[in-house]
């Protein structure tokens, strides 16, 4: 998504088509943690990890287009928050610090890797031993998304493209109204 669908990212309907804050709770993020957000867009999920972690964690907000991360850094500013730091990456590279991360998260990012092997490869080296890979992908087992079916994946699918480069899926949480919400450790 360009930075002119930035918008889209933040409108309202988000809360009742995503519950973004329930598939956060899900996780338990330990006040204190680092966390990134591979593909953060406007910085919306940054943020709300941002204040879970408190000022004592960081939020690495990743993004491969400067734009978008001129928005996050406008977007933690307004929320007062200090703990967020931004990260220009690339299409084969998040270029995140190795073995620093207790959690990489992506929300509908994940299928819009042009190289996701190397991607995973290279968050996997970012993730501390104990470090969790979380996925959020529209589901494509259900019709009644509104969303094209290049933008959805099935749990067969996440599992095993994302189990071949050395994760193992942990839990997939189906309480979303919309989407899967995949966690994988190391």
């Amino acid at each position: 998504m360009s930075v002119q669908g930035a918008p889209w990212l933040e409108r309202s309907e988000r809360i009742e088509e995503e519950d973004p804050d329930h598939a956060l709770k899900v996780l338990k993020i330990p006040k204190g943690a680092v966390v990134a957000d591979i593909g953060a867009g406007s910085g919306y999920m940054s943020v709300r990890m941002a204040k879970i972690v408190g000022p004592q964690g960081k939020v690495y907000a990743n993004d491969i287009q400067q734009g978008m991360l001129d928005l996050v850094t406008k977007n933690a500013a307004k929320a007062k928050l200090t703990n967020v730091e931004t990260v220009l990456g690339a299409v084969d590279d998040p270029r995140l610090p190795a073995n620093s991360l207790d959690l990489a998260f992506m929300a509908d990012v994940y299928h819009e890797f042009s190289q996701p092997q190397i991607m995973l490869q290279k968050i996997r080296e970012a993730l501390k031993p104990t470090g969790r890979l979380v996925l959020l992908e529209y589901r494509a087992e259900d019709p009644n998304v509104p969303i094209l079916p290049e933008h959805k994946m099935t749990v067969a699918q996440v599992k095993l493209e994302v189990e071949h480069e050395g994760f193992k899926l942990a839990t997939v949480n189906e309480d979303l109204p919309r989407q899967h919400e995949f966690i994988f450790t190391k």
